[in-house]
Parts: C-alpha cells; sequence; structure tokens
C-alpha cells in the first residue's frame, strides 16, 4: 500500500527505462506462448524470461550472476516488467537453462530478431549496416598444436634425428 512504483522513482532517462518501452514484448509472448500449459503451476512471466536472457548477454553474466544481481537493481526489474522492487530473485538459475532449451534456436534467432527490429526502431541501428555482416572467428577452434601433442613432439624427434643424420652424429 506505500511502496513507490517503480517507474515513479527511477531515472526515466536511463537506457534501460527507454529501452523496456521500445522492445515489443507482445510479439515475445505471442511467439513463445504456445509452450507454456493453461494446466498446471503458472508459467514464469515470458517477459522476465526474455528480459534475464538480454541482461546476461548484454553483461556478459552467467545465469546465476544475472539472477542474484536482478534482485540488487532496480532497472534490471523495470527492464523485466516489475511494478514494484523486489527483495527475492525472481526464478532459480537453472529455470533460465530450461527456458533456452525449451524455445531452442529459433527462439534464439526470434530474441535476437527482436534486438535488432528495437534497434532499427530506436535508431541505433541503421537498416544500412545490417546489409554486410562481420563474422569475428576469434573463438572458434583452431588448428593450432600444443607441446603437449604426441604429433608435435614426433615432428620435432624426427627433424632431430634429420639433423643428427646430417651432421654425422651416430645415433642409437
Amino acid at each position: 500500500m506505500f511502496r513507490l512504483q517503480l517507474d515513479q522513482m527511477l531515472n526515466q532517462r536511463h537506457a534501460l527505462y527507454k529501452l523496456s518501452s521500445q522492445i515489443d514484448w507482445n510479439a515475445a509472448e505471442m511467439n513463445f506462448g504456445h509452450l507454456y500449459s493453461e494446466e498446471g503451476r503458472p508459467g514464469i512471466p515470458i517477459r522476465l524470461m526474455v528480459g534475464l536472457h538480454y541482461l546476461k548477454h548484454t553483461y556478459n553474466l552467467s545465469d546465476e550472476e544475472v539472477v542474484s544481481q536482478w534482485a540488487e537493481n532496480p532497472y534490471w526489474q523495470y527492464f523485466c516488467g516489475e511494478t514494484y522492487f523486489q527483495h527475492r530473485p525472481p526464478i532459480d538459475p537453472s529455470q533460465m537453462t530450461r527456458f533456452r532449451k525449451r524455445i531452442g534456436d529459433t527462439g534464439c534467432e526470434f530474441m535476437l530478431g527482436l534486438t535488432i527490429q528495437t534497434g532499427i526502431i530506436t535508431k541505433t541501428v541503421s537498416a544500412t549496416s545490417l546489409a554486410i555482416v562481420n563474422v569475428d572467428t576469434t573463438v572458434q577452434e583452431k588448428a593450432v598444436a600444443f607441446p603437449t601433442d604426441a604429433r608435435l613432439y614426433h615432428k620435432a624427434r624426427g627433424a632431430l634425428v634429420r639433423t643428427a643424420k646430417r651432421l654425422g652424429i651416430p645415433l642409437r
């Protein structure tokens, strides 16, 4: 009764405050709503789950970190659709993994598309910047042989044997 609503106590110029009104949360609910059953325990709000995933990737956090920091940050709570400040974590971090499995690759692609759509609407992303895609391969596996590899030891041994023969050093 005497609690102050988040929208009344937050700075309305904060980036997350502004972004929360720009994202098409209804599209996310329409896209993921069929994944929830009408029977049984009520599901976790889709806006909360999608918002937590956006925050997780924006701040490069683990599931556990994003859930624990959500309970401390009123801007994050407002972004995820809360009206009043909550003092407890909204979910168990393992539920984020279950949500990702539930939505699958197509759901993750939908969330990425929603992000791009919001970027175009807010003019932070231009349509021309989407014409060319740069792929960063720094996280892909490389064909690098590490010094502990037996293949590399064998190659070094072969080079030593050839050098020893060329210099006339007898080997056993």
